[in-house]
């Protein structure tokens, strides 16, 4: 909005200024690769203004229009960035062109965990959800005897991370997506971080200062969230126990993913561990 002259940024936006952008950058995904955990670490950074809820712009409300999108965002003053998180964008055969024709510069960032105990996490939520769905085991063979994988059951197809890769290389160069490490943000969030707020263009505000281990949840959690001064760990539906997986079935996934995942480090240029 318009406003005296000289408004110092903080009483600008209790002025209600700013303006709605639509986002520089886009958490596009994974689903259950630690995407909740980056936008809330995120959100510390006095420079970043985000969207709470998963808009599902790109893959479910499209046709509502990107005056409908840009009317979600949070106001933002010059010189900050506006961004949100929709891990389904990562596997939606749209989203990349539909991303790219509202502007080819968007940054990209995709939390990418270990494929199967992403596909174990969210099996997990799911069972959450629904206590009588089939066992993981039975979900993940179509035929338990020959040992042939389901590739179309979605916990599976999310994590053959490649192949989804090569659809957003139509219309992205690789520099212009960043690959966060979903286990790397547990065991070190500050130097993940670190890396975010360099491809994000800003300054590094958020450091180990602003982290904790909790034992409990088994990760990090910010000592002051945004807007607040109390300690902030993430909801309790992050976090939950995974059912013990027959370990046959796992070694059989780990073997499934680790050609997809040698591809992988080769298009990113990046070895995240996982074999």
């Amino acid at each position: 909005g318009g406003g005296a002259a000289g408004t110092s940024g903080t009483l600008a936006l209790l002025l209600g200024e700013g303006s709605k952008r639509l986002p520089q950058a886009i958490i596009i995904g994974v689903k259950k690769g630690g995407t909740r955990a980056l936008l809330e670490f995120l959100r510390v950074h006095p420079d970043v203004r985000a969207v709470g809820a998963e808009p599902h712009f790109f893959d479910r409300n499209y046709e509502r229009g990107l005056a409908w999108y840009r009317d979600l965002m949070p106001r933002t003053l010059e010189g900050q960035i506006t961004m949100e998180k929709t891990p389904s964008y990562f596997v939606t055969k749209e989203a990349p062109a539909r991303i790219s024709s509202m502007s080819k510069g968007t940054k990209l960032i995709v939390v990418v965990r270990d494929p199967v105990t992403r596909a174990i996490s969210d099996y997990t939520q799911t069972l959450s959800k629904k206590p009588d769905i089939p066992t993981f085991e039975s979900l993940t063979f179509k035929n338990r005897t020959t040992g042939l994988i389901d590739t179309s059951w979605s916990a599976i197809q999310i994590g053959i991370y490649a192949k989804h890769l090569e659809n957003w290389l139509l219309y992205f160069p690789i520099g212009q997506i960043l690959f966060v490490s979903g286990e790397r943000m547990i065991s070190d969030p500050a130097g993940e971080l670190g890396r975010v707020q360099d491809f994000l263009g800003l300054k590094r505000i958020i450091t180990d200062k602003h982290f904790y281990f909790n034992k409990t949840k088994g990760f990090p959690c910010l000592k002051k969230a945004e807007g607040s001064s109390k300690p902030h760990c993430l909801g309790k539906t992050k976090g939950r126990t995974h059912p013990d997986i027959d370990q046959e079935v796992v070694q059989r996934l780990r073997d499934f993913y680790r050609p997809f995942n040698m591809k992988f480090y080769q298009m990113t240029g990046q070895d995240f561990g996982w074999d």
